[in-house]
């Protein structure tokens, strides 16, 4: 019986958010869309397997990685009997080795539209959506996936496609600023308007500051 580990790499850009697949090269189902991952090596923690494949893929060391849960149906792979670690990882899209990506024929794909996927990693994608809904209603984890710097249309943007519903503007802004967890700058983003919108950054202090007194992050 062998132990595997597979990464659902979550990133966010042109106001998606999206996960990074590729298509196996063995067999079987070569050829068909697969989450990343690699089997656990014998002297290797599954913690630390899960963030080796990170590192291989996309370069990036020391970011937003969690396990999703145990996948261990006796026929979820037809090849051998394998029992797998799904991990779940939110990056900053601009920040990954393009050129790691590419040699191992990873991309992109909206979660509105990702393709059919080998074995049981359709339910995998399933439950890391919503685990992170889940999660973004208590903590933080959304902002993993911003850049350090960015709008509050840009945040509702991304907590629109993490809830998978429209938010109202004001009420966002409304409620979002009231958490005194952002930072507002003295620069603006100006590709959207000629008045430009204000950038802000995320303050990390104040949000663990707040969340040790029981603070509900949930925006509706």
């Amino acid at each position: 019986m062998h132990v595997a580990v597979d990464c659902l790499i979550f990133g966010f850009d042109d106001n998606e958010l999206k996960i990074l697949l590729f298509k196996r090269r063995v067999r079987p189902a070569v050829g068909k869309w697969s989450l990343i991952g690699s089997f656990v090596q014998l002297d290797e923690d599954v913690d630390d397997a899960a963030g080796r494949v990170l590192a291989e893929i996309t370069g990036l060391k020391d970011v937003f990685l969690e396990q999703l849960g145990c996948y261990g149906q006796a026929n979820r792979d037809p090849g051998f009997r394998c029992i797998s670690l799904a991990y779940f990882s939110l990056i900053r899209i601009t920040e990954y080795d393009r050129e790691l990506v590419q040699r191992h024929g990873a991309s992109w794909h909206s979660v509105s539209k990702i393709p059919e996927l080998v074995f049981d990693h359709g339910q995998m994608v399933e439950d890391a959506l919503k685990k992170i809904r889940i999660e973004a209603r208590h903590r933080p984890i959304g902002f993993e996936l911003l850049r350090e710097k960015f709008t509050v249309p840009q945040l509702q943007s991304l907590y629109e496609e993490i809830y998978a519903r429209p938010l109202d503007p004001r009420n966002f802004r409304k409620k979002i600023l009231s958490f005194g967890i952002l930072n507002k700058l003295d620069e603006k983003d100006m590709t959207t308007s000629r008045r430009g919108a204000f950038l802000y950054e995320f303050n990390r202090r104040k949000y663990v500051q707040l969340s040790q007194t029981g603070f509900d992050f949930e925006i509706k």
